[in-house]
C-alpha cells in the first residue's frame, strides 16, 4: 500500500514537473476529499437560505424550483469543459495557465494576466460573500433566541464578518492533511442536513403553512416592477451563486492525488449531486413555506429562511437546525479561503500579483502558503466594507464571486479551441462533444453574466442599482493599468507561467514537455525569469 502511495506521488510529481513546476505541497487530498472541497464550497442549505432573497420576489415557487432546474444543468456542462482541462493540466494555477498554453503567442501574455486577475477577485469576492452570508445568518440566531425583536446593525453584522474571516485565514493556514481531513466532516455534515430539511421539513410544518402541488410547482410571485419573464430570469442569481467556484478543485491540483483523474471527477460529481439534492431542498421549501411571500420577505428576522424554518419548528427547533446551518456555512468559508489561497498562491509563484515575492512562501513548518491566505482573508475583508453603502452594494460582491469567475472561465475555454495550440487530452476527455458541450456553456455563462449586471428595478437609483459593474470593472481597470503601466507595468516583464523546475539539465525528454506546455524559457535560467518578474 505504501509503496503503491510513492509511486503514486512519484508520477504526480513528474506531471507537474512536466508542467514547469517543481513539487511543493504535500499531496494529502484523497478523491473523496476533493469532491468534499468541492461540496462543502457549495455548502448547499446554506447556500440557499443566504440567496433565497433573490429567487422569492422574482417569482417564487417557479423560480426555486424551475430555475433551479434550469441552471443546474447548464451548470454541469461548465463543469464538464473545465473537467477537460483540469485533467489535461493539473495545476493550481489551471485556469490563467491554460489561457497561456492555449492561446495564439500574441495575446497569451494578456489573456493570462486577465484571467489570473479575474480568478483572484472571484475567488476572493466569493469568501467575502460566504462570510458576510455567515455573519447574516449569526445575527439571525440572535433575533430568533430574542423573539424578534432584535435586528442587527451594519457594523455589528461586519464586526461578526471581520472576525469569521481570522478564524477563517487561522484554519486555511493549518497544514495540507489537516484540512484535506476536514473536508470529510464538511461532506457528512451538509448531506446530513439536507437530508434532515428534505425529510423534517414536511414533517413538521403546520397546516396553515402546507401548500398545494399547483402552487408549489406553478406558483408564480414577481414583487418587481420586471415583466414577470425577465423577473424569472434574475431569479437565476440563487443557483448561479449557491453552485459557483467549483474550479476550488482545480487550484489543489498540486495536493491532490492522482490529480489528473480525481480533480475532473471530482468537478462533476460535486456539481451532479449539488444539483439533484438542491432541486429537492426548494421543492421541500416550495411545499412548506405557505403563501404569504411578502410577510417573509419583510420580518424583523431579516433571512427569509429563517423565517421558514421559524414557522415550521417554532424558536427552539428553528435555533437548533439553524445553529447547523451556521456551522455548515462557516466550514463553506473556510473552503472558499483554502482555494483562493491556493489561486493567490499559483498567481504570485509566477509574478503576476504585487508584492508576489512576499506572497509566493511556503511555510516551513504547514507546508502551506500561509501569507496568501491572509493576504486573501484582508481583500475579502475590504469587499466587505461596501456593506456600508447598503444593501444593493454587498449584493455586488455575491455577483462579483460569479462573474470574476464566469470571465476566468470563458477566456480558456475560447482560447483551447481558437487559439490553435494542439489539444492533448488527460485521461478524462468528452472526445467529440467536447466542442458542443463547450460552445453552449460558453453562451450560457455570457447568457449569465449579462443577467447578472441588471439592476433589481428596471428605473434604478443610486441606493438599488446593481454596482456589480462598479466593482468588477475598477478591479480590471486597475489590473490593466497595472499592466500597461510605463515602465514598471505587467507588459514589460510578466511572461505567463515560470517554470521553477530545471528540466533542462540532463533530461531532454522532460524539457520538451515543458515547452510543450507552453512555459516560456527565452534563453534564461529559471532564477532569472523569475527575479525578472519579481522585480
Amino acid at each position: 500500500m505504501a509503496n503503491a502511495r510513492q509511486r503514486q506521488e512519484g508520477a504526480d510529481a513528474l506531471e507537474l514537473a512536466r508542467l514547469g513546476y517543481k513539487q511543493e505541497f504535500k499531496r494529502a487530498f484523497s478523491p473523496l476529499e476533493v469532491f468534499g472541497l468541492v461540496f462543502s464550497i457549495f455548502g448547499l442549505f446554506p447556500s440557499i437560505a443566504s440567496v433565497l432573497t433573490y429567487a422569492l420576489p422574482n417569482g417564487g415557487p417557479v423560480s426555486m424550483v424551475w430555475g433551479w432546474a434550469v441552471c443546474s444543468f447548464f451548470l454541469l456542462l461548465i463543469t464538464l469543459s473545465l473537467a477537460e482541462l483540469g485533467s489535461a493540466a493539473p495545476t493550481s494555477g489551471g485556469l490563467y495557465y491554460w489561457s497561456f498554453k492555449f492561446a495564439s503567442p500574441r495575446w497569451r501574455r494578456l489573456l493570462s494576466w486577465i484571467v489570473g486577475y479575474s480568478n483572484t477577485i472571484g475567488l476572493i469576492a466569493g469568501v467575502a460573500s460566504v462570510d458576510w452570508g455567515c455573519a447574516v445568518q449569526l445575527m439571525a440566531a440572535v433575533s430568533i433566541g430574542h423573539n424578534q425583536e432584535f435586528s442587527a446593525t451594519t457594523g455589528e453584522t461586519y464586526a461578526v464578518f471581520v472576525l469569521i474571516l481570522l478564524l477563517h485565514a487561522m484554519i486555511s493556514s493549518l497544514a495540507t492533511a489537516v484540512v484535506a481531513r476536514l473536508q470529510t466532516v464538511y461532506v457528512v455534515l451538509n448531506v446530513l442536513l439536507c437530508l434532515a430539511i428534505i425529510i423534517a421539513l414536511p414533517a413538521a410544518t403546520p397546516a396553515e403553512y402546507v401548500n398545494s402541488a399547483s402552487y408549489a410547482f406553478g406558483g408564480f410571485v414577481n414583487f418587481t416592477a420586471w415583466p414577470d419573464g425577465f423577473a424569472f430570469v434574475l431569479s437565476f442569481l440563487a443557483p448561479l451563486w449557491t453552485i459557483s467556484g467549483f474550479d476550488s478543485a482545480l487550484h489543489i491540483s498540486e495536493e491532490a492525488s492522482n490529480a489528473s483523474v480525481a480533480v475532473p471527477w471530482a468537478l462533476i460529481s460535486a456539481t451532479s449531486v449539488a444539483g439533484v439534492l438542491g432541486w429537492a431542498i426548494n421543492v421541500a421549501l416550495a411545499f412548506r413555506m405557505g403563501t404569504d411571500l411578502e410577510s417573509i420577505m419583510n420580518s424583523p428576522i431579516d433571512q427569509p429562511m429563517a423565517v421558514i424554518l421559524y414557522n415550521s419548528f417554532g424558536q427552539r427547533g428553528t435555533l437548533a437546525v439553524w445553529s447547523v446551518v451556521v456551522a455548515v456555512q462557516f466550514f463553506m468559508g473556510t473552503s472558499s479561503l483554502l482555494a483562493s489561497s491556493r489561486q493567490t498562491f499559483a498567481f504570485a509563484r509566477d509574478g503576476g500579483l504585487p508584492f508576489s515575492n512576499i506572497l509566493y512562501r511556503v511555510n516551513p513548518y504547514t507546508k502551506t502558503p500561509i501569507n496568501c491566505a491572509w493576504f486573501a482573508a484582508f481583500i475579502a475583508g475590504l469587499l466587505g466594507l461596501l456593506a456600508f453603502a447598503g444593501d444593493a452594494a454587498i449584493s455586488a460582491v455575491f455577483s462579483l464571486g460569479v462573474v470574476g469567475l464566469y470571465i476566468a472561465y470563458i477566456i480558456p475555454i475560447i482560447s483551447r479551441f481558437a487559439g490553435g495550440t494542439r489539444w492533448r487530452p488527460g485521461p478524462f476527455s468528452l472526445g467529440r462533444m467536447g466542442f458542443p458541450v463547450a460552445a453552449i456553456a460558453l453562451a450560457w455563462m455570457f447568457f449569465s453574466i449579462a443577467i447578472l449586471l441588471f439592476p433589481s428595478d428596471p428605473a434604478p437609483d443610486a441606493p438599488n442599482m446593481n454596482y456589480t459593474v462598479v466593482v468588477l470593472g475598477g478591479w480590471l481597470t486597475l489590473c490593466l493599468v497595472y499592466y500597461y503601466f510605463p515602465v514598471y507595468g505587467g507588459v514589460h516583464w510578466f511572461r505567463g507561467p515560470i517554470a521553477n523546475v530545471d528540466v533542462g539539465a540532463g533530461d531532454e525528454s522532460d524539457s520538451k514537455e515543458v515547452e510543450k506546455a507552453g512555459i516560456e524559457e527565452e534563453g534564461s535560467s529559471v532564477d532569472e525569469k523569475r527575479n525578472s518578474a519579481e522585480d
